[in-house]
């Protein structure tokens, strides 16, 4: 009965029901793919994460959606304007000839105007919503991600360190976002995004590096055929994570249990990229691989659940130091003294107790 009921409802649709669902599904299936759908909301995470380290007492979650939002749509920009211009590389490659410009299943008239769209949206929306500097940090990130990472993949295999620093960018957009500046704890996010990239893409790029050159990119495991300076890059970027904790306590931006944990995490991290040293192979490769997609949650989720709440924005600082003076003195007091007859007070005068109190606090008789 149950298949009788399915069929009538069927019927009742009309022939091209079925056939409309199924083109819908495709279509965002094949958006979802010019996106990269995991990756940008990889990028939006950083982006939100940086965003909660850089509130203060209470999290504005509206604004934080926004920037998720905002975030998402330059992501999607950039990966799109990435397919475009690698269409005819991505036919080569096993991992992505299945996408919808090398497979054919979308034209580039049609990519073009969702990048356009999502791109255009996404930094509008940071610029209505949140600030002027988080916008302009999602486009330049999109011009970074497309005008020097992409060309660079096909001539340097220094394009992994750019592509490090085009990951680094979002959560210095979540911190603008929340306190409408970069101060110096902004960047302690951002530094353990670039660092933990190199052993994550290094790894990643010797488990495919047949495919790469297969599709004509210029990876450093293509040229290191030992793997040696493919497995010290992802070496050398796992220790530098240790700092990056001690930063965090240092700039006030998450207690000393945040920099025990980090220390630990960037310990186990750090101990699979020697082993990848050690013995470059598929299997150690793999390893490290996994070590990191396991690394990155834990450490941001650390430093989320022990960060520090960030106090006055940018504009309140300079208006307090503006009104203080040496030792913490108001300039307003210090305005109030005649100088140069008197000296600048040291404390705060005894406050008066009253005609029936001497100077010692007894009572007079």
């Amino acid at each position: 009965m149950a298949a009788a009921a399915r069929s009538a409802a069927a019927a009742a649709a009309g022939p091209g029901a079925p056939a409309a669902s199924s083109s819908a599904r495709q279509t965002f299936k094949d958006l979802r793919q010019l996106s990269k759908g995991n990756l940008t909301l990889l990028v939006a995470s950083t982006a939100s994460a940086g965003f909660v380290a850089g509130s203060g007492e209470e999290v504005d979650w509206a604004a934080m959606g926004w920037l998720t939002l905002g975030t998402i749509g330059a992501s999607a920009c950039a990966n799109t304007v990435n397919q475009i211009m690698e269409r005819s590389h991505d036919a080569l490659m096993k991992r992505t000839r299945g996408r919808p410009l090398p497979a054919g299943r979308m034209g580039v008239p049609g990519a073009a105007a969702f990048a356009l769209a999502t791109g255009l949206g996404g930094v509008a929306l940071l610029a209505w919503k949140n600030n002027a500097l988080t916008a302009a940090l999602g486009a330049g990130n999109i011009a970074l991600y497309t005008m020097v990472y992409t060309p660079m993949k096909r001539i340097s295999v220094a394009n992994t360190w750019v592509g490090a620093l085009v990951g680094a960018i979002p959560p210095l957009m979540g911190w603008a976002a929340a306190s409408g500046s970069l101060d110096p704890g902004a960047f302690v996010l951002a530094a353990a995004l670039q660092f933990w990239q190199l052993p994550h893409f290094m790894s990643l790029a010797w488990l495919c590096r047949a495919d790469y050159a297969a599709g004509g990119y210029r990876m450093l495991p293509i040229v290191d055929a030992s793997g040696a300076r493919t497995a010290a890059v992802a070496l050398r970027n796992s220790l530098y994570l240790f700092p990056v904790g001690f930063l965090a306590e240092r700039w006030d931006v998450a207690s000393r249990e945040f920099t025990l944990q980090a220390a630990a995490l960037s310990t186990v991290l750090a101990c699979s990229a020697l082993v990848f040293y050690m013995k470059p192979s598929t299997d150690t490769a793999r390893t490290l691989f996994r070590a990191s997609l396991v690394h990155l949650p834990l450490y941001m989720g650390s430093l989320l659940y022990h960060r520090i709440p960030q106090g006055e924005g940018a504009a309140a600082k300079v208006r307090r130091e503006q009104e203080e003076g040496v030792g913490g003195v108001r300039r307003a007091e210090l305005l109030a003294v005649p100088f140069p007859f008197l000296p600048v007070p040291a404390a705060a005068p005894v406050p008066n107790r009253g005609p029936e109190s001497n100077a010692s606090g007894t009572r007079e008789s």
